[in-house]
Order: structure tokens, then sequence, then C-alpha cells
């Protein structure tokens, strides 16, 4: 594996900083899902250092600077260690099906801030590319919060999923506008509202039952579901803005299946 990143796999990138953090893919596996994270760290220059520390056990495909650098660190046929326990759509080793991308934000912890345009136009520059090399589905552009729900939150409630969308990269609806009125469900609800929000956040990918209570694991992942997909107020209830969103977001999808077809 020393070889894998002897050279860039785009030319977008700006350097290179090698990380042993790295092993082959599972047996038959190809990336088919792009993960965006944040490095949750100060600068730069510390998320390089911790993402290529044998010790840490943690490393990505590329890092994206503020003012746009972009720095490759595993060659994008190696399997990096950036998603840690996490599941999608039924698949378990989201690491060996995967490419990920950490964007330099100090994260909620540090002083979580917005992503200069600059950063997010490398973004979708290089999501692009990823995207087109490996022939990824939009549906699979996803959330390090939305492949290990309440474990990880990142890139967060300001990461600009609408923009990316807009610029054809990713899956997306307008949420539908908060209603303040509407204080959601509370936790122990069982109700058609619960089990239908339950078997459309399984349908999509999410790791969650889909039959039980509005319970606090369902709640996290609807806090997961939110961060993504309805930014403005992430906090777990399950209110009629949430639903309608989910409920349009899995017609889309299943739309866009039947064109396939």
């Amino acid at each position: 594996m020393t070889d894998l990143i002897a050279r860039a796999d785009s030319a977008l990138v700006s350097g290179l900083h090698p990380s042993p953090n790295i092993e082959p893919r599972k047996p038959g596996m190809r990336p088919t899902m792009l993960i965006l994270h944040y490095t949750g760290l100060p600068t730069v220059d510390r998320a390089l250092d911790v993402l290529s520390r044998p010790d840490c056990k943690v490393s990505c495909h590329y890092v994206i600077d503020e003012d746009g650098r972009i720095i490759q660190m595993v060659a994008e046929e190696a399997r990096a260690w950036h998603a840690g326990v996490s599941y999608w759509g039924g698949e378990t080793d989201i690491n060996s099906a995967s490419i990920g991308i950490e964007i330099q934000n100090p994260g909620h912890v540090l002083g979580y801030r917005d992503f200069p345009s600059a950063q997010m136009r490398a973004v979708l520059a290089l999501a692009r590319e990823i995207i087109g090399r490996h022939g990824m589905d939009a549906r699979h552009v996803l959330a390090h919060s939305d492949v290990a729900p309440g474990r990880k939150i990142d890139p967060g409630e300001k990461f600009g999923w609408a923009w990316l969308a807009e610029h054809g990269v990713g899956h997306w609806v307008a949420p539908t506008p908060i209603d303040e009125s509407d204080p959601g469900l509370t936790l122990g609800a069982r109700c058609a509202d619960v089990m239908r929000a339950r078997a459309l956040l399984a349908a999509y990918g999410y790791k969650i039952d889909p039959e039980g209570a509005f319970d606090p694991d369902m709640q996290t992942v609807v806090k997961a579901f939110q961060l993504h997909f309805r930014q403005t107020r992430p906090d777990g209830r399950l209110d009629r803005s949430t639903l309608d969103t989910l409920t349009r977001l899995h017609a889309a999808a299943s739309l866009k299946d039947d064109r396939i077809a």
C-alpha cells in the first residue's frame, strides 16, 4: 500500500500529505458513497497531523482548507479510516464503500463557523470529479452524521447542502417551513406518523428499525436527518416540517428510481 499516494487522483489537488492509516478495501467493494466531514480541529495543519499519525488511527482521502486548498492523504483506491462505526442502507463497512473528505472547520466544540465560499467551491469541484469517476448516485453524497447518528454531528447545520445540490451535487428537496406552533411528538409516542417516519428513514438508508415508538434512538436519527435536510432547527423533534420534508425527499428518490427503470 505504500505506493498508493505516489500521485494525486485529481488535478485539483495542490499537495500530498500521505497517511499510513490505510488498507485495501474489502474484496469486491468499490467507492459508491462520498462522506463529508468537518475536521473539528483548530487548524488544517493540526488536522493533517492527526490524520497522519499512526497512534491516532484515523485518515481520509482528502482535506479541504478554508482557502479552498485541497490536500490528498490517501489514494481513492485505498480504504481510509474516516467513517468509524457506521451504517447506510444495509452496509456496515462504510470505509470500504466510500471516499472521505475532511473539510477544515473547528466544529461545534472549538468554535463552529460558516464554511467560506472558496472552501465550498473546492468541495463542489472535487465532489463532482469523484462522483463522475465512480458513478455515484446523488443520494450517496452523505454527512458523517447520516452514517453515524448521535456519534457524529458533522459537517453540521451550517454546511451548504442546498447550495451543493443547486450545483448538481447531492440529493435535496427544499425543507418544508417550520410551524412554530407545532411542538412535534414527544418521546414514547406511538402513532401512524411515527411508523411512517421510521419506515421512510429506514428506506432512505438510515439505521433504524422500521417499527417501534418514538424512542431516544429514533430521536437521534431524526436529528441526524435534520442536520442534513432541515437545518434551521435540528432538535430531534418529529414535527410536521420534518415529516413532510422526509416524505418529499423519499418520493423524489423513488421517482428517480422509476425513471432509471
